[in-house]
């Protein structure tokens, strides 16, 4: 499924696992040992919501889309040079 939520992957020192947020579905959460499995899970549970949402008739919640902060809101920051 072709979709533009967002996935946020942060690793936990305390469960010594990498903590998977999806912020648009409430902060609903996975988890896994590697960023790889933890990106995997976190694409799966997304899946499920949304067809979860559909199947229910719930409308899906609109997607959080990157902005380019105003070059005064952030100094030094730049993606010239970057890969993509």
């Amino acid at each position: 499924m072709n979709c533009h939520y967002s996935m946020l992957i942060q690793w936990s020192n305390e469960d010594q696992v990498y903590i998977v947020t999806l912020p648009e579905f409430g902060g609903c959460m996975t988890h896994a040992d590697t960023y790889e499995d933890a990106a995997k899970n976190g694409r799966e549970v997304l899946d499920l919501l949304i067809e979860t949402h559909q199947a229910d008739g719930r409308p899906l919640p609109e997607p959080q889309l990157f902005t380019f902060p105003e070059e005064e809101d952030a100094p030094g920051v730049s993606l010239e040079g970057s890969v993509g």
